[in-house]
């Protein structure tokens, strides 16, 4: 018999705050380095051709999501979501302090591994938080990431701007004094037994596969920008904190996606938004390629909002394609596809020194027109059902 957890009838908000928290300060100490990764390339004196490299030594982690997920369900608990905060911010804090490259590439391993630790679990979990309403809580979990990963690197930069990047570490303290609520408000799930029912692999690849390229070129879209757009800001001589707050507009703004996309999800349905998210999310890129001056920022802005939107509902989509095993659905949908996006930054690394930081932008955008027949084809489920 499969195992179905537990859920309460209604949403539990206080739970479901403080792991959105938990989410804000996980992913924003994972993502001090595209605010300061122009100032990075300056102080290690390193060719722009290695900043795909640099970004991929952070999200490559983020693939072994799948076996963490397995390991997750396999022990339960709460144990992985606390390690995984540790991890990211005991490596956010070491960024600043990496003499040399090979370091700087071991550190932000390790907080990638940290970040595959800290979300199958959670992911998992907030669907207990979130009782009748999977949607809603999904995104409410979300939004604490996205604006973690939007507000941390432009206050990452404004610390690197007026201190150096040996203090990057104060960013840290807000994560030590949450460590020991996590035991109280992580959701502690059941062990999965060994006599559970086993996944239905041949069923569930058509489905999974489809879902994990698609996820792939969404993150693609979303780490093109956030690597490439500041580092081509500081090239034509702006500044780091300026580089750092477009990545700001598009997280934090994007926020409005997260929660719409989940909200509309559980009347809906999960397929019509995905199609016309990422119809509009390739539009807006194509946009900001040929926009300059304030529109910028109106542009990125409906960038964030229409990619964020797909977030939950990938997420939600995998865990009803895998229901013998939600971790694991939560990391292929999550991490694997974000692992394998990341080798696609390193490769597009050479294509920005070649031709041009913006480069990678295009290559990125051809990847967006592709996820639309991909999202067509994605599986639908009741939406009333968690």
């Amino acid at each position: 018999m499969a195992f179905t957890p537990p859920r309460a009838a209604e949403p539990q908000p206080r739970r479901l705050a403080g792991m959105s928290w938990a989410h804000f300060l996980n992913d924003g100490a994972a993502n001090y380095l595209p605010g300061v990764l122009p100032a990075i390339l300056i102080s290690m004196n390193l060719s722009v051709a290695l900043a795909g490299t640099i970004m991929a030594a952070l999200l490559m982690g983020q693939a072994l999501q799948p076996l963490v997920g397995l390991l997750a369900d396999r022990v339960g608990g709460r144990i992985m979501v606390v390690l995984g905060l540790t991890g990211s911010s005991l490596g956010g804090a070491l960024i600043g302090f990496v003499p040399d490259f090979w370091s700087l590439l071991a550190v932000l391993a390790l907080i990638g591994i940290a970040n595959s630790f800290f979300h199958p679990q959670a992911l998992a979990g907030i669907r207990q938080l979130g009782g009748n309403r999977p949607g809603m809580a999904m995104s409410v979990f979300m939004v604490g990431g996205e604006v973690g990963r939007g507000v941390w690197p432009a206050i990452a930069s404004w610390v690197v701007v007026q201190w150096g990047l040996a203090y990057l570490w104060v960013l840290t303290l807000p994560a030590l004094f949450t460590l020991p609520l996590l035991f109280r408000f992580a959701p502690r799930l059941p062990a999965r037994t060994t006599n559970a029912t086993p996944i239905e692999w041949r069923r569930h690849a058509r489905p999974i596969t489809r879902l994990i390229a698609f996820s792939t070129l969404r993150s693609l879209m979303m780490f093109s920008v956030i690597t490439f757009v500041p580092v081509a800001w500081a090239q034509t001589g702006g500044s780091l904190t300026t580089g750092a707050s477009f990545i700001t507009v598009m997280l934090v703004v994007g926020v409005i996606g997260n929660v719409g996309g989940g909200h509309l999800s559980d009347k809906v349905g999960r397929r019509p938004l995905m199609v016309s998210a990422m119809i509009l999310s390739t539009l807006m890129l194509a946009a900001f390629m040929l926009t300059s001056g304030g529109w910028v920022w109106l542009v990125l802005g409906v960038l964030g909002i229409s990619l964020f939107a797909t977030l939950p509902l990938g997420v939600l989509m995998a865990q009803d394609i895998l229901p013998e095993n939600r971790s694991l659905g939560s990391g292929l949908a999550l991490g694997l596809s974000n692992g394998l996006a990341a080798l696609g930054i390193m490769l597009l690394g050479p294509v920005a020194a070649h031709w041009g930081p913006e480069a990678p932008l295009w290559v990125a955008l051809v990847g967006g027109a592709a996820t639309i027949p991909l999202a067509a084809g994605l599986p639908e489920h009741d939406t009333a059902e968690g």
